[in-house]
This record gives C-alpha cells, structure tokens and sequence, in this order.
C-alpha cells in the first residue's frame, strides 16, 4: 500500500491504533479467553476489553462472538449467561454458587440460558449500552447509549431505549441488501482502503450505483 497519509499500514494486530493514547484498542490481539471471538480492527473506548464482559463462566459453555470493524463506547457492558438465576422455584437465591450451601447445582433446563451472544460486523455501540444474554445484533446495527438490548437487532437497524425498541432502518431494502451482499468488511486491508470514498459517501443513490457496479 504505497502513499499513505501517516506512512503505516492499518494493522489488526497491534493493540493500540492510535498512536501515545492508550484509551482506544483493538479488541483482538487483547482477549485471553477462549471464549470470546472477535475479529481484525474491532475496538472498544477503553484499555481493557474483557472486564466488560460479565458472568462468562465456563460451566455455562456460552460464548461472546463479535465480528469485523465494530466500534464499541466507553461503558458497554456485555452480560454472559452466568448472570441468570434460577426462576421456576421458590426463590432466585443461588446457594449453590456460594461456599457451606447444601445444594447441587440445577439442571441446565432450569436456568434460562439464552445461547451465545453474537454481533455482526460494523455495529456501533453507544455508550454505556448493556448487551444481554443471548442477544444478536445484526451487521451494521446502531444501538444507542444506555440502550439495554436482547433478544435479535436487524442488520442495519438503529434501536435505543431500555429495552431497547426499533427507531428506525438506517437505509432502504435495496441498499441494506446490497451492503449484505457485497460484504466489505471481507475484504483485504488494500481493498477497503480503496473502497473508503465509497464506504463514506452521503450520497447513497450513488454508493447503490458503485456497489453493484463492483458485484
């Protein structure tokens, strides 16, 4: 890649992609547990992802899957299925969790466990946002800050509120369908480069227009 503006080459590898601050990474090269997925150039508004992540446990064998270019604000919090109590019983009160307790842990069937977290690519999550067991968000999904936010988010679709409720679609059908299709996270570092004045144009008749031009 010849003539860059800084002379680098934007890299998914590296920890920090802007250069003397140490409050923006890339998620990636961070995370330690196996648990997490997250692919090339995701970043997140702080030093360290994977305390924003709660009640991951093991035993619950649920993962965190995030995808490509999604840009995570300060404050978001991701909560794993761990945080779910028991609920078809007397009480909520999780004795087996906490040591001298006489109590087994239960079945899996009586916990409601709401499966993996799963995030398409180029989501923007406001801040402060809560992301709940077993939600999925879309590809290109706006979720506003402080929203709270489970079950399914379109792709495309900005939601805000607490729960969090469709404001609207960000474009048409056609463009939307487009963009899935064409996919430009995908593709190489040099390509995106080169697709930048496409992929940041406010004219979206004539991004439609390139777009299927390229497909």
């Amino acid at each position: 890649m010849n003539n860059r503006k800084d002379g680098k080459t934007p890299d998914p590898n590296a920890v920090h992609p802007i250069a003397g601050y140490d409050k923006e990474i890339y998620v990636k090269p961070t995370v330690k547990n196996p648990n997490i997925i997250v692919g090339d150039f995701t970043y997140i508004a702080d030093s360290d992802f994977e305390s924003h992540v709660t009640h991951l446990y093991p035993w619950n064998n649920d993962k965190l899957i995030i995808g490509k270019f999604c840009q995570i604000a300060a404050g978001v919090e991701f909560m794993m299925n761990g945080a779910n109590h028991q609920m078809n019983a007397a009480t909520t009160f999780p004795f087996y969790t906490l040591e001298g307790w006489n109590m087994a842990p239960p079945k899996p069937s009586d916990l409601p466990l709401k499966g993996d977290v799963v995030i398409g690519n180029d989501v923007w999550i406001g801040q402060n946002a809560v992301v709940l067991p077993g939600a999925h968000i879309g590809d290109g999904a706006i979720i506003g800050a402080n929203s709270v936010v489970g079950g399914e988010v379109e792709p495309y679709t900005i939601v805000v509120g607490n729960p969090a409720r469709v404001l609207r679609k960000r474009f048409d059908d056609e463009l939307i369908a487009l963009l899935l299709q064409f996919r430009w996270w995908d593709k190489s570092v040099e390509e995106i480069d080169a697709l930048i004045p496409v992929l940041t144009c406010g004219d979206l008749e004539k991004v439609k227009k390139e777009i299927k031009a390229m497909l």
